[in-house]
């Protein structure tokens, strides 16, 4: 039988996408234990929601699909020439990928998965993130590994940084480590400037297409476009009663990483008139007034929703995140003035050197960014989230704890990783962390 994720139409036989996934080489017993495993918690986190917007319909069917139709979309384009990159990380340009006319993809992570085979690579004090893709990649039950001809890593951290050296050779396509920078300096602007300019002449080798201006233009605009989307969603969350859950925003979000941008930005626009429809109307997902809390710390990749579940679950809702998946990812449009690619080059540069990653030392931005989208969307607390070993956000989190709290917002610092295990004891605390900020 085709195991589907959980839509709203319950699970049942359609397509059947087995022989698409063998293809791939996927092991297929396994796949379907983790597509089952999945659908559930799918349903019982999301569609257990009341009075959802009718827009996130599309979302719910693009993650019953993500392993089905959109892994076929992206074969049919490999078929058609276009070359497809993965990555996992916000740094790796979309604009570029783009202009070399390829697909860009987000690669599977966010889940306690193939812990075991991981380890015999990996450090058991590894973070979860890199033991997540080791082991999706080791147990093949990620479907976008085998699509991609090639798959860049990032450098962002030391862990990362060790980790690719082995991760290369355990997939089927090239791997491109890209570097990036630790300091917000012209010495580390021309570490990233490098690197893009490396990265649009391994595109242009592999789809035997050249960079134009004209290319260059296009991409931006389709990426400046998703963004400016994700923008509008993020202020008409200010609202109070909040128009949409913080699960169905954040989840919008991940989406961003895999579904087509054209198609992703037109929904999310149709899912924004609705949201200020409900504004208008004066309806929301929790009364007025209820406890309003943003996210900040590092990113969570699907299927990570265990922190947003038991926020919301315990009486609050979430108005917005400081984080890769939220506004640090999306924050700033890339501007497309320049009449040369290398000019060009140089805004994609400008942009994402903006972002205020936590591999950069000092990054003063951050506790800035995070207090303004806290003041912008009227919050009365932040939740920092650190997936355990990741040094540089469980560095930062007590000096952004102090910056927020000198200036009157209290900060609850959690540790966790992608297990069920803690779900108890994080429940415990979040709750007390929301009477504390109830008004």
């Amino acid at each position: 039988m085709n195991v589907r994720w959980a839509t709203k139409k319950t699970m049942k036989e359609e397509t059947d996408y087995r022989p698409m996934w063998s293809e791939l080489g996927l092991d297929l017993e396994k796949h379907d234990a983790l597509l089952g495993v999945l659908g559930k918690s799918y349903g019982d986190v999301f569609l257990s929601q009341k009075d959802r917007p009718e827009g996130m319909g599309y979302l719910d069917f693009v993650m019953s699909e993500v392993h089905g139709l959109r892994v076929k979309e992206v074969m049919d384009a490999r078929k058609d020439g276009k070359v497809v990159v993965g990555a996992f990380c916000v740094f790796v340009p979309e604009e570029l990928v783009l202009a070399a006319g390829g697909v860009l993809v987000g690669l599977c992570t966010g889940a306690d998965f193939g812990t075991e085979k991981a380890e015999r690579y990996l450090p058991r004090n590894t973070c979860a993130l890199i033991k997540s893709f080791f082991g999706f990649t080791l147990e093949k039950v990620c479907p976008y590994i085998p699509t991609c001809d090639l798959i860049v890593g990032e450098n962002t951290c030391d862990g990362k940084k060790k980790a690719y050296e082995t991760y290369k050779d355990l997939i089927p396509g090239e791997f491109l480590a890209m570097d990036m920078p630790n300091t917000k300096s012209a010495e580390g602007r021309e570490v990233l400037r490098k690197a893009y300019v490396d990265f649009a002449k391994q595109l242009e080798e592999m789809s035997g297409r050249k960079i134009t201006v004209e290319a260059l233009k296009a991409g931006i605009a389709t990426a400046n476009a998703k963004r400016e989307a994700l923008h509008r969603l993020a202020k008409l969350r200010h609202a109070d009663p909040a128009p949409i859950s913080g699960l169905d925003a954040l989840l919008i979000n991940q989406v961003s990483f895999y579904d087509d941008p054209v198609r992703f930005t037109g929904s999310v626009n149709k899912i924004c008139d609705e949201l200020e429809e409900r504004i208008a109307a004066g309806e929301g997902v929790l009364p007025k007034g209820a406890p309003r809390l943003i996210f900040s710390g590092c990113p969570m990749a699907v299927p990570n929703w265990k922190l947003s579940a038991i926020i919301e679950s315990s009486g609050a809702v979430l108005v917005g995140e400081e984080s890769c998946i939220g506004e640090r990812g999306s924050q700033n449009l890339v501007s497309d003035e320049g009449e040369t690619v290398e000019e060009l080059i140089d805004q994609l540069v400008d942009r994402y050197f903006a972002i205020d990653c936590a591999i950069f030392t000092p990054n003063p931005g951050r506790c800035e960014h995070a207090r303004q989208i806290a003041t912008d969307a009227g919050a009365d607390g932040v939740v920092h989230y650190s997936l355990q070993f990741c040094t540089p956000y469980q560095m930062e989190a007590p000096v952004l704890e102090r910056k927020l709290e000198e200036g009157g917002l209290p900060v609850l610092r959690l540790d966790t990783d992608y297990s069920q295990e803690d779900v108890e004891q994080l429940r415990t605390r979040v709750e007390a962390f929301v009477e504390q900020v109830r008004r």
